[in-house]
């Protein structure tokens, strides 16, 4: 799966890894900090964050057409320039008054634009690279290592944002309103480092920020479309995201329902061998959680690398390396003692640390289709991701089927009744939810950048933003209905999934012929 990709994908990939690094550890706490710093309810927060979720995922479609124009390369890097900015901002520790809410919406203004000018556009650079026919068959396995990396970045943002802010709590007496900004000036750390990759190695992608091209910087002619074929292409794609818009509302249910049902509803320790993925170090370099959940994705490679090594050396160094984080994990599960205190935000870096194990079966289990012939279509891989996300909130719906609504449930809680769940419910449903992702997200993008039409490549990735920001600014529903009964909640989220896969399976033979 890793063989045959030109160089500069893992140079965008991993600048794309620190941005994302950056803002998934904003994203972890950012709920939480609206409603301990100002006192917001969880209506009001998620309706601040569902706003934001919308608009930096809408202003791509702005950012892709001044790259049509001015070209993929400026725009990127005038984001992250606009990020930097909007990440210091929100470091800042101005407490909870009118300057502090104003310097926020500044900030959050700036790391909307910066976002915009900067994600899709080195996606279409990526794409690009893949223009060049030596590389064309392999454009879904690229964009899913390229997806696999995004989630490098996010991997252990949660656990980095708590043991930020539980040092600067009870090493410097942070208070914790104030210790949020701790975990927010991460990003700008992040950020630098991410440019500096970006420029670092931009000689090996520099040909893709221009017309279509070949992987020796010669310039290739345009695929000729007439006007009937464009407008196919158009008006597929916008079928597509037209699913896309409520796969996000569901997947992004992550930092609202799924956040609060992990602070309302789970229970709030752990023993055991899972205590292990659970927890976390007050020290920046000991992140207890991450490192286990680390050995766990080594044991995977290890695993798989036995079997696709091309040597008995390789082999068997794989083999070692599988056995040795088997043994440390077993060691660790032998020795663990007493229980660990379950924070709501460490659930988010199960999801990151799924895709990066999960990326290279997937893509083995299609690449054996593949050389058989029976290899899914695109459309068909993203009707069946929801369908597969329907299934993560049927895992939610059994676990809340004898529950109480929120009101009831913060009474039990107050008065030490309250039924608390297994946080098992909630990372098994993480586990299903990124299999959804990985089938619907990566495979997606490929195939925006395969259909649209040359002219507008950058207006078209900026499309499937918008679709994703509808789908932000939607997550605002379930949040809203917060206070009824857990079973409907989760209900018109697996409705919503089947109706959605409904809809692809029905216009998927339309689909997969602009996709030929």
């Amino acid at each position: 799966m890793f063989e045959g990709h030109p160089k500069g994908l893992w140079a965008l990939a991993l600048a794309n890894t620190g941005e994302r690094f950056g803002y998934y550890t904003m994203l972890a706490v950012f709920l939480f900090f609206l409603q301990d710093n100002f006192g917001f309810s969880m209506g009001t927060s998620s309706s601040i964050q569902a706003a934001f979720l919308g608009i930096v995922y809408f202003v791509p479609l702005f950012g892709g057409m001044l790259a049509d124009k001015f070209g993929f390369g400026k725009m990127v890097t005038s984001g992250i320039v606009i990020m930097f900015l909007g990440y210091l901002l929100l470091s800042l520790p101005l407490g909870a008054g009118a300057m502090a809410l104003g310097v926020m919406a500044l900030a959050l203004l700036f790391i909307c634009i910066g976002t915009g000018l900067f994600k899709g556009n080195l996606q279409v650079l990526v794409g690009n690279l893949y223009d060049d026919p030596k590389y064309s068959a392999k454009r879904d396995e690229g964009f899913s290592i390229f997806y696999m990396a995004i989630n490098l970045g996010s991997m252990f943002a949660a656990a980095v944002a708590l043991s930020i802010m539980a040092w600067a709590q009870d090493s410097m007496g942070i208070s914790k309103g104030d210790s949020y900004h701790y975990a927010f000036a991460v990003a700008c750390i992040s950020l630098i480092l991410s440019i500096a990759i970006y420029y670092a190695f931009r000689k090996t992608f520099a040909h893709a920020d221009r017309a279509k091209v070949a992987a020796n910087g010669a310039e290739v002619a345009e695929e000729e479309l007439t006007p009937a074929q464009t407008k196919e292409r158009i008006i597929c794609l916008c079928l597509v995201f037209a699913v896309v818009i409520f796969f996000w509302m569901a997947f992004h249910q992550n930092g609202i329902t799924m956040n609060q049902f992990a602070r309302e509803y789970t229970a709030t320790s752990e023993t055991g061998f899972m205590s292990l993925f659970l927890s976390k170090s007050l020290s920046f370099t000991e992140i207890r959680s991450f490192w286990n959940l680390l050995l766990c994705v080594i044991t995977v490679y290890g695993v798989l690398n036995i079997f696709q090594s091309k040597t008995a050396k390789g082999k068997a160094v794989a083999g070692l390396i599988a056995v040795a984080s088997v043994g440390v994990l077993v060691y660790k599960a032998m020795n663990v003692t007493g229980s660990v205190v379950v924070e709501a935000p460490i659930f988010q870096q199960f999801n990151p640390c799924f895709v990066v194990a999960l990326t290279p079966i997937i893509g083995i289990i299609f690449g054996a289709l593949a050389k058989k012939g029976k290899e899914p279509s695109s459309p068909m891989k993203i009707g069946l991701g929801m369908l597969v996300a329907a299934m993560a909130f049927v895992v939610l719906l059994v676990a809340s089927w004898s529950l109480p609504a929120a009101e009831e449930q913060a009474a039990a809680v107050a008065a030490g009744t309250a039924t608390l769940v297994s946080p098992n419910w909630l990372i098994s449903t993480y586990f299903v939810l990124t299999i959804a992702e990985l089938l619907l997200s990566p495979i997606g993008i490929s195939f925006v950048s395969k259909v649209a039409p040359p002219k507008y490549k950058g207006m078209m990735m900026g499309g499937w933003f918008v679709a994703t920001a509808i789908g932000n600014f939607l997550i605002m529903v379930p949040g809203l209905m917060w206070g009824m009964n857990l079973s409907i909640i989760w209900g018109v989220l697996i409705g919503i999934c089947l109706l959605s896969a409904a809809f692809i399976f029905a216009i998927l033979k339309r689909l997969e012929a602009v996709a030929k």
